[in-house]
């Protein structure tokens, strides 16, 4: 993922935890969105990690992108059979990102 724009800009931090229904249904879902989602204006990139937890976390400039992507009517779609099968819990945050700062290891020689 390419590094963020300058804060301050928003993060979408979705944490779930699956059903186990449908694996390859929701693998090919979640691609597609991941996919749709970088088309949309205002998106920044994307993070996810999963274990008994899963968390992804999206970026956006504002908080109207973040409300055109989730009335778009392929992810409005993604979300009704996210609860109908492939979730059996998730929560939703929306947070600014005010500051941040990270580590990169030098290539060793």
């Amino acid at each position: 993922m390419p590094p963020p724009p300058q804060p301050p800009y928003y993060a979408v931090i979705f944490t779930s935890v699956r059903s186990g229904e449908d694996e390859a249904g929701y693998a090919e879902a979640s691609a597609r969105m991941v996919e749709l989602a970088a088309t949309m204006p205002g998106f920044i990139g994307v993070e996810s990690a999963r274990n008994a937890i899963g968390i992804t976390v999206s970026y956006w400039r504002d908080l109207e992108s973040i409300a055109n992507w989730k009335r778009h009517a392929e992810h409005l779609a993604a979300q009704g059979a996210g609860r109908r099968t492939w979730y059996d819990s998730y929560q939703l945050r929306i947070a600014r990102v005010e500051r941040e700062y990270g580590f990169i290891r030098p290539e060793s020689t």
